[in-house]
């Protein structure tokens, strides 16, 4: 577990700049209530800024800071479970619905007409997989 966060660590401080914000993901599709963990309360959990004050990010750094934060929690709450296969489905959600928050932050930010396209393929696709993924949670979650 301690390499996992040290090399989460390390990845979020080497690409803080490009990450975006959950919040517009988590608006439009919910983390999965099943994929929670009871008794962990990870809005107190902190994600460093990679040693960058907050106060000289930009709008579009702010934004991926507080959503691979927001990211980063949901994914830890999905790895808690207890059963591997739900574990790693849960997981999977959360970091999907990261991969849509890029997308969108990218169609709000970017200005290049491929890299905007790239970001609607990845929407379209990554929502269709949380989708199903989030029904067979509800199924097969206990």
């Amino acid at each position: 577990m301690k390499t996992f966060t040290k090399l989460l660590c390390a990845a979020t401080a080497a690409s803080f700049a490009i990450l975006p914000s959950v919040a517009s993901a988590q608006s439009t599709m919910a983390y999965p209530e099943k994929c929670k963990s009871e008794g962990m309360d990870m809005s107190k959990a902190d994600m460093p800024s990679g040693g960058m004050p907050m106060g000289d990010m930009t709008d579009y750094q702010k934004a991926s800071m507080d959503g691979m934060k927001d990211m980063h929690m949901n994914m830890m709450q999905g790895m808690m479970k207890k059963d591997a296969d739900v574990s790693f489905v849960c997981g999977m959600i959360a970091h999907h619905m990261g991969a849509i928050s890029m997308s969108e932050v990218e169609l709000k930010y970017g200005d290049n007409e491929e890299a905007k396209q790239m970001a609607k393929k990845v929407i379209e696709a990554q929502k269709k997989e949380i989708e199903e993924m989030s029904k067979w949670v509800d199924k097969e979650a206990k």
